[in-house]
């Protein structure tokens, strides 16, 4: 049962996937009810494999087999860090399609949505199960497409359709340079599983320079995964998606694959104190950048996945930091709190006919007093209010970054302070003062599908963080380690200060008003780097296309095609006069033939 298991876990959400998109698609309540069954059963498999597996499991078949050349394995593994992501897949994965069962009850492509969300799951337990690299990649691309495909669903909405391919090119070119790095590690270790490599590491640690290539080209993964500076411009614009799916790719499960492939790479990174520093910066830039950037949007969705990108950052630079742990456990109780929140943005949207924009909100305090108690309580937790989840797993990043890096330690502090307030922002405009729109004023709690998951979530956002339930998660000695430095008082003081600042800055701020009494545009604009990306791609698709045009007129149509076919018949031109069908000229020019080669020889 042990080796079993997690091909169980695996594979319940593919034969889901495959049953819904080929024979059950169309009945709507069929699909929906193979969908949950999968994802149940692979919840229920990896609470099984939490409580009952050994610390270390690994099962596989040999895929490719060329001999000594080359032989690549089709591997599962569990071990402690499996084990945390495990939970949070299929945890926030079955409130999901539960929350999904009412949120697209009237959608069309119902049937389609579920199948998408099992090919999801599948393609998501894949990079977690992996035992080697080959196999994460391949996972990997696979959730790409399923993300593509979740993000489109809607495709014939101009903006859904761009959004998807949006996201999918521009993971495509991060994950390039993962591709890279994992055929650079193969060539020098002849190793791709993970145990293997970390048993032949002195390979790579014996040249420094490739040790440091290899690591920085799989961080590429991660960029583009995890939505890091430059790459991050898919995410934002991935909210066209239905809801749910925000909640479960873009909040917990997805964006994280590349923090996860991060922490189980970390051998590979540690040696190199080069590569570190660098994960280390473009995370904390990528999380005060989108922190700045989410100060003045107003969308809702759009305003929490700028929150995930700096949450993100704030997890790469504890990467950076050496402080894995502490990454992997803000990621865990992130998973909870986002979802949470991405779910009960969901329910306003559902409730005001599609409303996104807070501006057009407020009052819902009393309309939807559910959704507003749930909301808020994911909102503390997300900007670090004492003793709730995210309180305990930021303090472990901030540690970390304080005994490392006191930079890094200053861009995740100023991280923490504008997370206080634009998250203030978001709660006081769309829940406090009077409702702006007839929508807000006829707004209501959603049915118990979709409330009773934000109850769960909110409960999950308080309790994570605590070591009576954390600990059974992440082992003993993982958790304290997570904790590094705890006697440090000068950090969490820090924390609340800016926590208690943020906050009491956006209620003076933006209680009682009905428009935003700041506006930066560039920042409201996202510092225009999707224009200037779009101007990029635009020229540079210009300058090849008139370099295309030149070389197709001038040289192939102009020197090989009519060249060529001028030199042709010039040359035949000239022969042609030399056949002017007069005997006695042939005979003249035979003798001057004649004469002229005796007087090459005779010279």
């Amino acid at each position: 049962m042990a080796h079993t298991l997690p091909w169980l876990i695996l594979l319940s959400p593919l034969v889901s996937a495959l049953l819904v998109l080929l024979f059950a698609h169309r009945s709507k309540a069929l699909s929906v009810a193979l969908s949950l069954a999968a994802v149940f059963v692979s919840l229920g498999g990896s609470l099984l494999a939490f409580s009952k597996a050994p610390e270390s499991l690994s099962t596989h078949f040999t895929w490719i087999d060329l001999g000594p050349a080359f032989q690549l394995n089709i591997g599962l593994k569990i071990d402690d860090l499996t084990k945390v992501m495990l939970l949070v897949v299929t945890g926030i994965g079955a409130l999901v399609h539960i929350y999904s069962t009412v949120y697209m009850e009237k959608d069309e492509g119902k049937s389609r949505f579920f199948g998408s969300l099992s090919l999801f799951m599948f393609s998501m337990l894949g990079i977690v199960l992996a035992d080697n690299l080959a196999m994460m990649f391949i996972f990997w691309e696979l959730v790409g497409v399923s993300s593509y495909l979740l993000i489109g669903h809607w495709f014939t909405k101009e903006s859904a359709a761009a959004a998807a391919n949006k996201a999918f090119l521009t993971n495509r070119i991060g994950d390039f340079g993962f591709m890279a790095g994992i055929l650079l590690v193969w060539s020098i270790t002849d190793s791709l599983g993970f145990a293997e490599i970390a048993a032949n590491i002195s390979k790579l640690t014996n040249n420094p320079t490739l040790l440091t290539i290899s690591g920085l080209c799989l961080f590429c993964g991660a960029v583009g995964k995890s939505a890091q500076l430059p790459l991050h411009v898919w995410l934002p614009d991935a909210m066209e998606g239905p809801t749910p799916v925000s909640a479960l790719i873009h909040a917990a499960t997805m964006v994280a694959a590349g923090v996860y492939m991060l922490a189980r790479i970390f051998f590979l990174l540690e040696p190199s104190a080069l590569a570190l520093s660098v994960i280390a910066w473009i995370g904390a830039t990528t999380a005060l950048f989108a922190a700045l950037l989410a100060t003045q949007q107003n969308d809702i969705k759009k305003i929490l996945a700028y929150s995930t990108l700096s949450q993100l950052g704030l997890m790469v630079a504890g990467i950076g930091v050496g402080a894995w742990g502490a990454s992997m456990f803000h990621l865990f109780t992130h998973a909870f709190f986002k979802a949470l929140l991405f779910l009960g943005s969901g329910a306003i949207i559902h409730a005001l006919h599609h409303e996104q924009d807070i501006w057009k909100m407020g009052g819902l305090k009393k309309t939807m007093p559910k959704t507003f108690w749930t909301f808020a309580i994911g909102t503390l937790a997300l900007t670090g209010a004492p003793f709730l989840a995210g309180f305990f797993s930021k303090d472990a990043i901030l540690l970390a970054a304080y005994a490392k890096n006191p930079f890094i330690f200053g861009f995740a502090l100023i991280t923490s302070l504008l997370t206080a307030f634009y998250m203030t922002r978001l709660v006081v405009v769309a829940f406090f003062g009077k409702a702006r729109s007839d929508a807000a004023k006829h707004g209501h709690d959603c049915p118990p599908a979709m409330t009773v998951p934000l109850l769960i979530l909110a409960i999950l956002s308080i309790i994570a963080g605590y070591p009576v339930f954390a600990e059974p998660i992440f082992g003993h000695d993982n958790f304290h380690a997570a904790h590094a430095a705890t006697h440090n008082t000068l950090v969490p003081l820090l924390a609340i200060s800016v926590f208690a600042l943020g906050t009491i800055v956006a209620y003076v701020l933006y209680c009682g008003k009905s428009k935003d009494p700041i506006v930066i545009r560039p920042l409201a604009n996202r510092l225009y780097i999707d224009e200037f990306y779009s101007a990029l791609i635009a020229g540079t698709q210009d300058v090849l296309a008139s370099l295309s045009g030149w070389l197709d007129r001038y040289v192939l149509d102009g020197v090989l095609v009519r060249g060529l076919s001028a030199g042709t018949w010039g040359a035949g031109y000239l022969f042609r006069l030399l056949q002017f069908g007069n005997l006695q000229g042939y005979a003249f020019l035979f003798g001057a033939g004649v004469v002229a080669l005796l007087y090459l020889l005779i010279k």
